[in-house]
């Protein structure tokens, strides 16, 4: 019987984050959404001029990363990509970009392809 997991190490450069929420955009800007509660009783105790969902309105830094976030590329690709595209404006591009990435995931509002493999084998 084992008492530990081994922990397995990860360079977030290499993964391919994936949204798992849904967002709308408006003129440039992105709205993360979801609903306050997953039981459809505790939905139905919201009053009806109460939004029953949370919105989350990220800047333009953020919103560039959301769009950027498409399941396909990495994080240093992301990087990459949006240093050549923004520039001067997120330096030091790398370091912003990634703590920016590692509270979606841990916030759950992304999540990462790479550990989703793993859980299915």
């Amino acid at each position: 019987m084992k008492l530990y997991k081994k922990k397995i190490q990860h360079n977030l450069l290499e993964l391919t984050p994936v949204r798992g929420k849904d967002f709308f955009q408006d003129k440039g800007r992105v709205t993360i959404y979801f609903p306050k509660f997953k039981n459809s009783f505790m939905q139905s105790l919201i009053p009806r001029n109460k939004p029953k969902d949370i919105n989350i309105h990220l800047d333009e830094l953020g919103s560039e990363v959301w769009l950027a976030i498409d399941g396909n590329k990495n994080v240093s690709f992301i990087i990459k990509e949006l240093d050549s595209k923004i520039g001067e404006n997120i330096q030091p591009s790398q370091d912003r970009i990634s703590k920016f990435i590692t509270k979606l995931y841990h916030h759950k509002f992304i999540y990462f392809k790479e550990f989703r493999k793993e859980k299915k084998k």
